[in-house]
């Protein structure tokens, strides 16, 4: 965070009308100052200055927009496309017209910018004397920027624009699309705080969006970059996650699997505010299990969060029925969430927005304490762009673990038998590791299960069978006959009646 030492005017902040920029703020704009508002085209500059006229105008305030680029009808269209009616929103178009092509309409005698800079200024004055909006939109200024030709008068035109606001009492955006040829951060210097927005073009993917508080005087905010999208309703904002914002919460007792023998692994479940890490090859029944804590969970009573990232909904559903695990009736009742996550639209901000409001909970109802992440292959793979995905990662389990929830993650290593390759180390991150391999024994291919890891509590440090039917997860007792099973290619020497009894056996 940054903050410099100073307090708004009369205790009251400028809300932008974006929720979560206003969170990333500490509450919104100090008044009557002016804002720079920058970004490339298409960033999303002019949506969000609208969403914060409509948000004065829903206060009931006077609020003006100077259009020096775009028409009265381009902007009333961007409004209708996200629902929006620019009713009480006073349009002033400074654009040149249809008769400045005339050959007679040139000047002659005089730099055009002598004459066009002047009477531009004066409209905006005189409207803004007329009007006293509370809140102004300039949208751009590289047209003034063009005008005034050189650095000198055009600094000198946007102090004067800016002194003379002040005196007005305007909250003012002043919006810059960045076309000029070099960067300039001389309006940076003048303005009282400045936004920049991003636009990023994946290899892969949906275009990603992410702004920054580049600056903001006299007031504390969220520093670094949010990631943030644009849809129909204007733009949501994704503030960056910092646990250290969210005080920790008491545990309960163990959550259960409703499995004796797992819970007996685990030396009689798994505490709260911990996260669970089930590593092991593709369909060795680590999905299965943790979709299991999860239902336990939610007929306990209790909110679980399922997101999937590997499989579709319908998918996950029917296999969990196959398994003697219907989740219709929790998911019902509203107990269990389970939702797809498209991995090629999703930022790492949005994710774990996500994950924090399924946690939160909405309009007075409880969070969710348990959350599934499956997979985090799919969650890594889906940013492979991204920097730092273990860093945010390792924030969002902190973030759930001082809010008390359980979190289970999901990681699936390469290959099924022999040298085991996890894409992702995330081992150290996690407070219990539950292993899965397969192993042969008699001419069957078995699965096994094991806990390598329980920073809270003993657990057991046998190795026990695991069978998955349509009667559910099925786990015999300790097989102590075990040679090799870290090396992924376990051997078992033991007698037939160790080993758990199949249908055709």
């Amino acid at each position: 965070m940054s903050v410099e030492q100073a307090a708004p005017e009369n205790g009251r902040l400028v809300a932008t009308g974006v929720e979560g920029l206003d969170e990333i703020l500490g509450g919104g704009l100090t008044p009557n100052r002016v804002y720079l508002l920058e970004g490339n085209p298409g960033s999303g500059k002019t949506t969000l200055a609208i969403q914060c006229l409509l948000d004065g105008v829903r206060r009931g305030e006077s609020v003006l927009y100077v259009t020096l680029s775009e028409t009265k009808a381009e902007l009333t269209a961007v409004a209708r496309s996200h629902g929006w009616s620019l009713d009480g929103v006073h349009i002033v178009e400074l654009i040149a017209e249809e008769a400045d092509l005339e050959p007679d309409n040139q000047y002659a005698m005089f730099e055009p910018s002598e004459i066009e800079q002047g009477a531009m200024a004066r409209a905006i004055l005189s409207e803004v004397e007329n009007r006293k909006p509370s809140r102004v939109v300039i949208d751009s200024l590289s047209e003034i920027r063009l005008l005034a030709q050189s650095s000198l008068r055009y600094r000198r035109q946007v102090l004067a624009l800016k002194q003379f606001f002040i005196g007005r009492r305007c909250t003012v955006l002043l919006l810059d699309d960045k076309t000029s040829e070099v960067q300039d951060l001389q309006l940076q210097s003048i303005a009282h705080g400045v936004v920049s927005l991003e636009q990023l073009s994946p290899e892969y993917g949906a275009e990603r969006r992410r702004l920054r508080i580049a600056k903001l005087r006299g007031q504390l905010y969220q520093g670094g970059y949010h990631d943030f999208t644009i849809r129909p309703g204007g733009l949501a904002v994704y503030p960056r996650l910092i646990a250290a914002n969210h005080g920790a919460e008491d545990s309960v007792e163990p959550l259960k699997s409703g499995i004796d023998e797992v819970d007996a692994l685990l030396g009689g479940g798994i505490e709260f505010g911990t996260s669970v890490l089930l590593v092991g090859p593709a369909g060795s029944g680590k999905s299965t299990l943790s979709t299991q804590f999860a239902k336990s969970a939610a007929e306990a009573g209790m909110r679980a969060a399922v997101f999937a990232f590997d499989e579709r909904r319908q998918t996950l559903l029917k296999r969990s029925r196959a398994l003697g695990m219907d989740l219709s009736g929790v998911i019902e009742e509203g107990t269990l969430t389970v939702t797809q996550v498209d991995p090629a639209e999703l930022s790492p901000g949005e994710f774990a927005h996500q994950v924090r409001k399924a946690v939160e909970g909405e309009a007075g109802e409880p969070g969710a304490k348990v959350v599934v992440i499956d997979s985090l292959n799919g969650y890594m793979n889906a940013m492979p762009e991204e920097q730092f995905l273990t860093a945010q990662l390792h924030e969002l389990l902190t973030y759930l673990g001082n809010k008390g929830v359980v979190t289970f993650l999901v990681v699936a290593q390469y290959g099924l038998v022999g040298d085991m390759q996890t894409p992702v180390d995330t081992s150290y991150v996690a407070d219990a590791v539950i292993l899965f391999r397969f192993f042969e024994a008699k001419g069957h291919v078995r699965q096994a299960i094991s806990v390598i890891k329980k920073r809270i509590g003993e657990h057991e440090r046998t190795i026990r069978e695991l069978r998955l039917s349509h009667r559910g997860i099925e786990v015999g007792g300790p097989l102590e006959q075990f040679q090799g099973i870290l090396t992924g290619t376990p051997q078992f020497s033991g007698p037939n009646d160790s080993l758990m009894r199949r249908g055709d056996d």
